[in-house]
């Protein structure tokens, strides 16, 4: 299979990984040997004819050499696919932006087993105290389960708010204990041309005392928070943008609509 042109500049660097090492291209070929051996799975194998080509940039290399490359180079798999141009680091970008047609589950076969868990119980049972607030401020007051909180979210691209438990102002549309992901580049309050309360944009405003999620109207510098009808609570009027600082649009939400099962009913038939 040839290679693009494009593959010259990532062959040099995969020499150059090579001669790092001090290794000639039969000795490349003999450790390959090895670990397709290993594999059980010629694929695995690279001859120092092949291996000489790929670095010259005329021919493209499969997923098995380059593990085997991986393993002898001693390289992240990723990184090493990375050399040839493969954006590895772009995966969960580029799937969030396709559109799927059918409804589907998010997760392993493996997972299916259990609920999925966004925090230990350890977790959950401090959230219950939390108020309504950015989730980076509670993490600053965690420091010793912040790890836990880092691995669960996408820190780089997003900003996220957690809705305090006593905090009913759009329940039951966003619920007490949901997490929003908010987009802080939506920062003007749309016109009202929203269809329903399910349409209607939801904002994430920080106030002088506190966080508050909710729907609004902006009337010049009153800016109203509008609770949902179900919540029974009061609309807020707010000097704007005095008293109130718009910070984001929430953009998705994560929320329990039901507890989870204790672990002595696991694989009773579902409700």
């Amino acid at each position: 299979m040839s290679a693009s042109s494009s593959s010259l500049e990532f062959g040099k660097r995969l020499r150059a990984e090579r001669e790092h090492l001090r290794l000639s291209l039969r000795q490349v070929q003999e450790l390959s040997r090895g670990i397709a051996e290993q594999r059980k799975n010629h694929e695995y194998y690279i001859a120092h004819s092949s291996l000489a080509d790929i670095e010259s940039g005329k021919l493209a290399t499969n997923i098995y050499k380059l593990y085997s490359l991986s393993v002898i180079y001693r390289l992240q798999y990723e990184k090493l696919a990375a050399l040839f141009d493969v954006p590895v680091g772009e995966v969960e970008r580029d799937h969030k932006a396709l559109v799927f047609p059918q409804t589907y589950l998010v997760g392993k076969a493996s997972e299916l087993g259990e609920p999925p868990t966004l925090f230990p119980p350890e977790l959950q049972e401090r959230l219950r105290s939390e108020r309504t607030n950015l989730v980076s401020k509670i993490v600053d007051s965690w420091k010793d389960v912040a790890p836990a909180l880092l691995q669960q979210m996408d820190w780089r691209d997003s900003l996220y708010g957690y809705i305090g438990m006593q905090d009913h102002t759009l329940d039951p549309i966003i619920r007490p204990g949901s997490f929003v992901q908010i987009d802080s580049r939506q920062r003007t309050v749309p016109p009202a041309n929203w269809h329903d309360e399910h349409d209607r944009p939801v904002f994430f405003f920080e106030l002088r005392d506190r966080y508050v999620c909710s729907w609004c109207e902006l009337h010049g510098s009153q800016l109203i928070l509008v609770p949902s009808p179900q919540s029974r609570g009061q609309a807020r009027h707010i000097r704007y943008p005095g008293d109130a600082c718009i910070v984001v649009r929430v953009t998705a939400i994560a929320m329990r609509i039901a507890e989870a099962r204790e672990s002595s009913a696991k694989g009773a038939p579902l409700a």
